[in-house]
């Protein structure tokens, strides 16, 4: 999508505020000064590169790390436009960097589409780095300024002369600022990734020069877009898809443009991705809705049509969603987006855009290519049988405990409080864990559930599998909330639910059976962060009476040179701990239950996508990718607690 507007200059920078405000609340601006509102720097100055190449003019962004985490990004742009603002009487190009809502967003006609923080992003940036410089070139000089904490001292200045046109900032994050100013890689990869796939066609050439010695680069360019989003997806999770071709579909309505990637899979998962303007809205809103309206409603015209639905047949949009990818993309003159964290679509007019584009296009697309419209067909009446069939088990289940409540498990050893604020269970791995446990608690708040024998995979197994799984059944009625649709967070007994497993490969096997289990089908547990991670220490290290746990090689490494005498280690013992089951319940709770000492991690949806990711890839059939996952991620193996 192409808007050719060359009257870009200094008139169209308008002016709405200062930028005061920005270095005492930060968080207001970039949501956070963690890692998020850090990495979040980057994106808004490469938004700007973006937005140009949405206008028309950009085609390659080059961004760096550079050593001491410094960034620096790049494009071949027109140029921030450098003669003096009108109202502000110094160049457009400081104003954009000093002044809050300056831009060319604005109404000013700079750009049709935008995404970025509405126009606020490079100020911001500016006000909370330590430095920034600027560089722009216009085809004839070569401009220059340099900010420091968003103050500068002289102005733009002529450094030389050119022929070539485009932006370059160069700034670091202020440590006064943020937690940590260190740049993760791959998040930053994920993004500039993203953005390449929704721009079909921009080259965007990400590397990392942080060690001289292991220089890491990327180049992202998809003349595909969207399409090759749909593909990667599925390559990176070993999915195979259900169709040879990824369903495309665009159109236009005025000044609006939308573009919807879908393609069925093997699995039994949807994962469905919207962006407005290039920002993912994770909460959805109008574009979505609009499209799962439409998808529901052609697949069961096209069942009716070609007599392949029973009269009183209808699929559901559950039904026509399992094991769909697919991917949202419009792009608006102006985004309503509701919320803070603008998670969500709010403008009403998309809806009914993209459900009428949906609708007559994918409809024409079945009609077109009937094997195709024959296996999603297929697909979604395999889920609606699977659906019926849960129905019947669930019911089955509900009609067992009508009259009076469902019996406990026979593993659980409840404990006496009832109010979950309080009260927290701990479903253990084995029985002689779970007798040490059960000994070593406190009775009052802490229940214990032990589990045996192995659990049932989740993710290759339809809803109906999963009532009466004798397996999972302990764990649902222990927890008392119900599954899927019957779910009820307020039912539930235990404000902690806490997975203690034993620190190797087949006790994280079973966390990640687990949180896959309450992620796919109790899901609001997570959300809600009643979900945590038990951590047993690895090692006892003692000497005659004084006994320390160790949690890694490291922290076991110190403590014996703390405990040996003059440096002899022949009176420090070392045990390690093989399972939970050779702690005898005293070393139990001071190490793993005790709350005054234990160390327990709480499990996050911080990105659901990419958690979604790592469970299809653990849990799914496809090899390749589980292997290529471990070994680029065995360096954190002992902290790998999702």
């Amino acid at each position: 999508m192409s808007q050719q507007i060359n009257n870009y200059d200094e008139n169209d920078i308008q002016v709405l505020e200062g930028l005061e405000a920005v270095r005492k609340r930060p968080g207001m601006y970039i949501g956070s000064t963690g890692p998020g509102g850090l990495h979040h720097l980057v994106y808004e100055i490469v938004d700007n590169s973006i937005d140009e190449a949405l206008a028309g003019f950009c085609t390659e962004i080059n961004v760096e790390i550079l050593e001491g985490d410094i960034i620096r990004v790049s494009d071949n742009g027109r140029g921030i436009p450098v003669g003096i603002h009108p109202k502000e009487g110094i160049s457009a190009a400081t104003v954009v960097y000093t002044i809050l809502h300056a831009g060319g967003k604005f109404g000013g006609g700079g750009y049709k589409v935008s995404g970025g923080l509405h126009g606020v992003g490079a100020s911001v940036v500016n006000a909370l780095s330590e430095w920034l410089e600027l560089t722009v070139k216009d085809g004839q000089h070569v401009y220059f300024q340099r900010f420091e904490r968003g103050n500068y001292s002289e102005q733009l200045k002529v450094i030389g002369d050119t022929t070539e046109t485009g932006t370059s900032v160069m700034f670091k994050a202020d440590g006064e600022i943020f937690e940590s100013t260190v740049y993760d890689y791959e998040i930053l990869l994920k993004r500039l990734r993203e953005q390449a796939f929704l721009n079909a066609g921009i080259r965007i050439v990400f590397t990392d020069k942080r060690d001289s010695e292991n220089i890491q680069s990327e180049t992202l360019h998809y003349e595909g877009g969207i399409r090759q989003f749909v593909e990667h997806i599925h390559e990176t999770r070993g999915l195979e898809s259900l169709s040879g071709e990824v369903i495309y579909i665009s159109g236009m309505q005025g000044d609006s443009f939308a573009e919807i990637a879908m393609q069925y899979n093997d699995s039994y998962n949807e994962v469905i991705l919207s962006f407005a303007n290039n920002i993912h809205t994770k909460d959805g809103g109008s574009h979505e809705t609009g499209f799962k309206n439409a998808l529901t409603k052609v697949v069961n015209e096209y069942g009716k049509k070609m007599g392949l639905l029973k009269e009183k047949e209808k699929l559901t949009g559950d039904d026509v969603r399992e094991g769909l990818t697919a991917i949202i993309s419009v792009k608006l003159t102006e985004c309503e987006f509701e919320g803070q964290t603008k998670g969500r679509l709010g403008n009403p007019e998309v809806k009914p855009f993209v459900e009428k584009l949906v609708q007559e296009k994918l409809m024409n697309f079945l009609e077109e290519n009937p094997e195709t419209g024959k296996l999603i067909f297929e697909k979604s009446i395999s889920a609606l049988k699977a659906r019926e069939a849960a129905k019947k088990a669930r019911e089955a289940e509900r009609s067992k405990n009508a009259f009076g409540k469902s019996p406990m498990p026979e593993k659980l050893a409840d404990c006496s409080e009832r109010d979950n604020r309080y009260t927290e269970i701990y479903i253990v791995e084995g029985d002689s864990a779970g007798g040490s446990a059960k000994q070593g608690r406190d009775r009052r708040y802490q229940a214990i559930l032990s589990l045996w024998g192995k659990m049932l995979n989740v993710e290759k197994a339809r809803v109906d599998r999963i009532y009466g799984n004798d397996k999972l059944a302990p764990v649902v009625t222990a927890l008392g909330t119900g599954i899927g649709e019957d779910f009820d967070i307020e039912k539930l007994r235990y404000g902690k639910v806490i997975i203690m497993a034993d620190a190797d490969v087949d006790g994280m096997h079973i966390r990640t059976l687990l949180l896959t289990f309450f992620f796919r089908y109790m899901r609001p547990l997570i959300t809600n962060g009643n979900v945590y991670i038990a951590q047993p220490p690895l090692f006892k290290v003692e000497r005659k009476k004084e006994v320390r746990y160790a949690f890694s090689d490291e922290e076991r490494d110190r403590y014996i040179a703390e405990l040996s005498e003059d440096g002899k280690y022949k009176d420090v013992a070392t045990q390690r701990y093989k399972g939970l089951g050779e702690m005898d319940p005293e070393q139990l709770w001071e190490t793993t239950m005790d709350p005054e000492r234990r160390t327990i991690v709480k499990i996050g949806m911080e990105d659901a996508l990419k958690a979604d990711e790592i469970f299809t890839i653990l849990m799914g059939d496809k090899v390749e990718p589980r292997r290529l996952f471990i070994e680029k991620n065995a360096k954190f193996a002992q902290n790998l607690d999702v």
